[in-house]
């Protein structure tokens, strides 16, 4: 189990990560072995990780907190490898899932159960922002109790790694947060990973349509596959005005947007009902309008914000029980080795169908 940690450990310490190096500037490169430094810390051995949008935002520059020389990623599986004295949930030799929040347990927010406003350190999102993060061959993680999981049994290490961050956060902010309810209607605007994790989620609140928008016609059928009613195609700009046709001039009760553009934005803006919910999935890096002059009067409610990944136990027993099926979500297996040309595919999804990429550490002997 921790032979490759005594390999690194000859090779003087050192390990293989990607690293962030400013605007479309990312490589593989030699990084020092992360060690415990505050005693709520715990290592990580990565076996599995991915690529998330958020790191696509990071790579264009969108993400002024993660600065050059930041190791990228915050999703992950692995083996614990060390842990603090202070450290009372986890040992060495624990398989576990990496929540992409970090998490004290003890603060206001934490207590409250917004874990991702985190007041403590480095609690709430740091991992490949902030602080070095998971696409390496391994990760200290901060307050290690509540950021840690413990693996599911008898489920793929490969699948459980969509339980750190794009299953808990399309449940969390894109359909708990907008209190989607049975017979709404729900609008998605983007279907990449985040927006089709965000559809799966939807179904079990019985909604009466499943709406989605996207340029992508590939991303459009897995969308149907996985509960969408309607898929709309807006290569010609034109997807607002069928979901009014769908809507009967309505709107819907719920706009998703899922893309950090303002392009999804303004969808929503054009779309929501009155009296209806916008939810913020996506990234911004980019500002937007908000055109109160017609939206003042329309009584519609926006949320926004961290996911707080408090549901990932209750997605785990959904798993288990086969009612959510994260492999849904995974298009491409690729290794560690192989993250350059995965960011390049993950970038360029529309031309190789591309939804989450699970990344193998196989430098580390993993499969």
């Amino acid at each position: 189990m921790l032979r490759s940690l005594r390999q690194l450990c000859r090779n003087g310490g050192m390990m293989k990560a990607v690293v962030y190096h400013g605007p479309d500037k990312l490589s593989l490169q030699d990084r020092p072995l992360p060690t415990i430094q505050q005693p709520t810390d715990a290592v990580v051995q990565i076996k599995h990780t991915t690529i998330c949008g958020t790191d696509l935002h990071i790579l264009r520059g969108a993400v002024p907190t993660c600065v050059p020389g930041t190791g990228l990623g915050h999703e992950g599986v692995g083996i614990v490898t060390a842990v603090g004295s202070e450290v009372s949930k986890f040992n060495v030799g624990d398989e576990v899932i990496i929540s992409c929040i970090t998490s004290c347990g003890t603060c206001e927010e934490c207590v409250a159960g917004r874990q991702g406003n985190c007041r403590t350190g480095e609690g709430g999102w740091h991992l490949g922002n902030s602080i070095h993060g998971c696409q390496a061959q391994a990760v200290r993680i901060p307050y290690a109790d509540g950021s840690l999981h413990p693996t599911l049994p008898g489920v793929d290490p490969r699948y459980q790694v969509m339980l750190s961050d794009v299953l808990p956060t399309s449940l969390e902010v894109g359909i708990l947060e907008p209190e989607l309810r049975p017979g709404n209607t729900l609008l998605v605007v983007g279907v990449g990973p985040i927006g089709l994790a965000a559809v799966a989620a939807a179904q079990a609140y019985s909604p009466s349509k499943v709406i989605v928008i996207d340029n992508d016609e590939n991303r459009l059928r897995v969308a149907e596959k996985l509960g969408a009613t309607d898929l709309l195609l807006n290569t010609d700009g034109k997807a607002a005005d069928r979901v009014m046709q769908l809507t009967d001039g309505f709107g819907v009760d719920v706009a998703v947007e899922a893309i950090g553009l303002p392009v999804g934005w303004y969808l929503c803006e054009d779309t929501v009902k009155q009296g209806g919910k916008i939810g913020i999935l996506g990234v911004h890096g980019s500002p937007v309008t908000l055109h109160l002059e017609r939206m003042w009067k329309r009584n519609f409610s926006l949320t926004a914000g961290l996911v707080h990944t408090s549901t990932i136990p209750k997605i785990g027993e959904d798993i288990i029980s086969g009612a959510c099926k994260p492999e849904h979500l995974i298009s491409h297996y690729m290794k560690l080795s192989e993250l350059e040309e995965a960011y390049k595919m993950f970038g360029n999804a529309a031309e190789h169908d591309t939804l989450k990429i699970c990344i193998t550490n196989d430098l580390d002997g993993w499969q």
